[in-house]
């Protein structure tokens, strides 16, 4: 399905009517268009696929050791309030002969943010993508982000954050390699 920014913004337009605001007045009057604008640029994720983000960067290796990505920016939306959630995600995989460039686990995170979901599911997707993609013994995720669904509105906690974590192959099975992951990511 293609996203009509004609339509979203009719859709906008009505919106701004419902919560009783002039529609037509000067600062709101090209608001429409720029919400549905921003509504596509922050959904995209639902028009990439796993093989164009990667686009065959998958190098051969002889390196057995872990490799680490923190401190990705994650921007999301919970699709519960349609809230920003915004973070950090870290990645870490034990490559089995072939290592992914570097910006593409940037990209693949991006991917699954930029779609409307819960941050649990995230974590999971960006885990299997690593693992699917790479072939990795292990691969670990780790996920920590402030929601505004509950910083805004409901209980209204401005502290809180969420912390997901998914660890497939080795990192879920051996002890020392999970811990390895979590220590390094927090140096």
């Amino acid at each position: 399905m293609t996203f009509e920014v004609d339509k979203a913004a009719g859709l906008y337009k009505e919106l701004i009517k419902q919560v009783g605001e002039d529609a037509e007045r000067d600062g709101l009057l090209d608001t429409p268009k720029r919400a549905a604008k921003a509504l596509q640029f922050l959904t995209r994720g639902y028009h990439q696929s796993l093989d164009e983000v990667v686009n065959n960067a998958i190098f051969e290796t002889t390196n057995d050791q872990m490799v680490i990505v923190r401190g990705i920016e994650v921007y999301s939306m919970c699709e519960h309030h349609l809230l920003p959630f915004i973070g950090t995600c870290h990645v870490g995989y034990l490559p089995s002969e072939k290592v992914i460039g570097l910006s593409k686990i940037a990209r693949i995170v991006d991917m699954f943010a930029r779609r409307l979901q819960i941050q649990e599911q995230m974590t999971q997707e960006i885990a299997e993508a690593i693992q699917e993609v790479t072939g990795a013994r292990g691969v670990g995720v780790l996920v920590e982000a402030k929601h505004l669904c509950m910083m805004m509105r409901g209980v209204e906690k401005q502290n809180s954050s969420m912390k997901t974590s998914v660890m497939l192959g080795s990192f879920r099975s051996d002890v020392k390699t999970r811990a390895e992951f979590l220590n390094l990511i927090t140096i």
